[in-house]
């Protein structure tokens, strides 16, 4: 029967969530399975990988293969690089304290570069807050200017306007206004009387009595 370490899918949807399985070749990717050695979260930075070295050094020794991406996992976390000194250790090639202690140290580097890529992402994601903290507060900066100086200019805008008095001009009716009487001359009076002018010429005209008597006492001579 051929054996295969591979990924059993769990989690909900677009959030995976994977065991660590060794199965049969033959059976479908999540169905039933031999052993669950591990498991592996790749939603978290870094992502989460726990795993049974020993288990899964015994089933590589034993003829177990593993898929791409459990082969990447295995090596990530030491699985091959110990069972190559198993190997070696069998073939006689170095002693097992030898494989114990070069795993060992092999485990403490791994372990400070990890360590050392976990804090380079968490400053990472700490710069990028405080330059996306300090981005939103030039914008709200840049957006409470804005408003005042739009309020200013509201501000100005609705000042009141001094009105001016308007004057109301009196209306005066034509039937209102009293026109003086002017006094007639004499030309125009002559004109208008002409019994009167005839009157006058008359009385320039006719003699005086008494002056008449005068003359004729005068004229005559005594006897």
């Amino acid at each position: 029967m051929a054996v295969r370490i591979r990924l059993k899918r769990q989690g909900r949807k677009q959030r995976p969530y994977y065991h660590i399985v060794v199965a049969d070749a033959r059976s479908p990717r999540d169905g039933r399975f031999i052993e669950r050695i591990g498991n592996y979260d790749p939603n978290t930075q870094p992502a989460t990988i726990e795993i049974n070295v020993d288990k899964a050094v015994n089933w590589l020794q034993n003829g177990a293969e593993a898929t791409d991406t459990v082969r990447a996992i295995l090596s990530y976390k030491g699985v091959l690089y110990k069972n190559h000194l198993l190997n070696g250790v069998r073939k006689g090639a170095l002693t097992e304290e030898q494989a114990v202690a070069k795993f060992e140290a092999w485990l403490k580097e791994k372990e400070s570069k990890i360590s050392g890529h976990a804090k380079s992402i968490t400053d990472s994601k700490a710069s990028e807050k405080a330059a996306r903290l300090e981005a939103e507060r030039k914008v709200n900066q840049a957006r409470e200017a804005a408003l005042a100086q739009a309020e200013a200019e509201a501000q100005i805008t609705e000042a009141p306007e001094v009105e001016t008095p308007e004057v109301e001009t009196p209306e005066v009716e034509v039937s209102e206004i009293e026109v003086p009487e002017v006094e007639a001359s004499a030309s125009e009076v002559s004109e208008e009387t002409p019994q009167a002018a005839e009157v006058v010429e008359a009385e320039e005209e006719t003699p005086n009595v008494d002056e008449a008597s005068e003359e004729s006492s005068a004229e005559t001579p005594e006897a």
